[in-house]
């Protein structure tokens, strides 16, 4: 009796309960052959058809079931038609010659198609070439404009308006920079970008990051009075005790700077827009800790952390609740402009009129800017001009010889003396504590050696004399 060869890797060895469904012509070729074909080609044919010696029946067609053919036949392909909107003449003539069964009507419809293709092919490049010619005078006009902004503005011996007369072909990013408006050093502006060589300075993109920057903080503000019109169990006085307290947990975490500023930032969004009883007030301060953390720091802690600094007065279940009511409340919209991203441009600003970097500076100018996190009534000016006073202050504590303005501080951080009066005024009652505020957590934070004890310093001439 004969037995037919099976690959044990393509069907099983049960014959009689193959793995797959039999249809007709698996059972004809199986009582031809007394077994199944395999299911699958082997792996040695290299995915070629799979054909036995003993298979009578050719692969299906279109012909009728019953009907069989003595051997297999294979179709014959014809060559693909060029897919492209423009045909080749003589790969069409070929193509042709080779298939040779066509009727003279579908040859006479293949020709009216051929000149369709050809003239739709002839008019999109007619029209490529009229959009480029077209692009090339919008090019030359904004080329133009840019020669003419040139000479009324810079120098008459300005080398870029000599270089873009010369080459007239540059891309549009070399015009920009070639049509530079301002001359720093005639205005009495020293520039601070141009002496950085690293790329992580970007000092390239630096003016057009400030430029959204200042653009965002006007979108993305809380708002001024929202303890009077929408909260009526919490007060001013209980976001200052609230703050006051995260920022020795943020001191307890070793947290960056960035995360205590966007922390007071998402309390004061929330707030803006939800109403919260003030059990509550407490549980959103972590959470917004938690949501910056996970925004700023590189390891951030976790929630149970959280929890158990807060005595386990919350559950890690309702953290996460109220983690996820802050970040559709807020549209997840956590990147924004705090005071502190624009500190670190006026301090770098400031610096640049020392012939070594001072810390106390810096660092008297942070201590500034954290003293308004924990007061409401700071809410109303702008962070880019808290920033601004906090530099303006600091600079006026540490030196009174010289006006703490110039030229130079006034270009980066946009604002003039007389713009910061009234803040740099209340930033002094701040410093001085003339109100007599019980909330010493930041300024026995900046009392420290490590921050050179910034928080005791006191200027000898008051602020109010630069602004007579």
């Amino acid at each position: 009796m004969r037995h037919a060869v099976i690959n044990d890797e393509n069907v099983s060895f049960n014959l009689r309960e193959p793995a797959a469904r039999i249809t007709r012509a698996r059972a004809k070729v199986s009582g031809s052959s007394e077994g199944l074909p395999p299911l699958y080609p082997s792996a040695k044919l290299d995915g070629k058809r799979f054909l036995r010696k003993n298979f009578k029946r050719a692969a299906p067609d279109n012909k009728e079931p019953g009907t069989s053919s003595a051997a297999p036949q294979l179709k014959k392909r014809v060559v693909l038609e060029d897919v492209s909107n423009i045909k080749n003449e003589n790969f069409n003539l070929n193509w042709k010659s080779a298939a040779g069964r066509q009727s003279s009507k579908q040859g006479r419809k293949n020709s009216l198609l051929k000149h369709e293709n050809v003239a739709t092919a002839r008019s999109e490049e007619s029209q490529v070439q009229e959009n480029k010619r077209e692009n090339g005078m919008e090019e030359m006009e904004l080329l133009e404009e840019s020669l003419e902004t040139c000479s009324t503005i810079c120098p008459k011996n300005a080398e870029p308006c000599e270089m873009i007369i010369a080459h007239r072909s540059l891309p549009a990013e070399d015009v920009k920079l070639c049509n530079k408006q301002e001359n720093l050093p005639d205005r009495g502006i020293i520039d601070i970008d141009s002496k950085h060589k690293d790329p992580q300075m970007c000092s390239i993109y630096v003016v057009d990051i400030y430029n959204s920057l200042h653009a965002a903080e006007l979108d993305r503000r809380p708002l001024l009075d929202y303890m009077e019109m929408l909260q009526q169990d919490i007060t001013p006085g209980m976001r200052g005790v609230l703050i006051d307290w995260l920022v020795e947990v943020s001191e307890e975490y070793k947290l960056v700077p960035d995360t205590l500023y966007l922390t007071v930032d998402l309390i004061d969004r929330y707030l803006s827009e939800n109403y919260i009883e003030k059990q509550n007030l407490q549980l959103l301060g972590v959470t917004c800790m938690l949501i910056a953390s996970k925004y700023e720091e590189i390891s951030a802690p976790c929630v149970e952390e959280f929890c158990f600094i807060t005595d386990n007065t919350y559950k890690k279940k309702e953290v996460v609740k109220m983690e996820s009511r802050v970040l559709n409340v807020l549209g997840f919209q956590i990147s924004v402009p705090t005071t502190k991203k624009f500190l670190r441009r006026f301090i770098q600003a400031a610096q640049v009129f020392y012939k070594v970097p001072t810390v106390e500076l810096e660092f008297l100018a942070n201590f500034l800017a954290e003293l308004t996190l924990f007061e409401y009534s700071f809410l109303k000016f702008l962070p880019s001009l808290i920033a601004a006073s906090a530099v303006f202050l600091a600079r006026w504590t540490l030196d009174q010889s010289e006006h703490p303005w110039n030229p130079t501080l006034e270009y980066y951080t946009r604002y003039k003396t007389a713009e910061l009066k009234r803040a740099v005024l209340e930033l002094q009652d701040l410093q001085l504590n003339t109100s007599g505020c019980l909330l010493n957590a930041i300024r026995d934070k900046f009392k420290q050696s490590k921050f050179k004890g910034v928080s005791t310093l006191r200027s000898v001439k008051p602020v109010q004399s630069l602004f007579t």
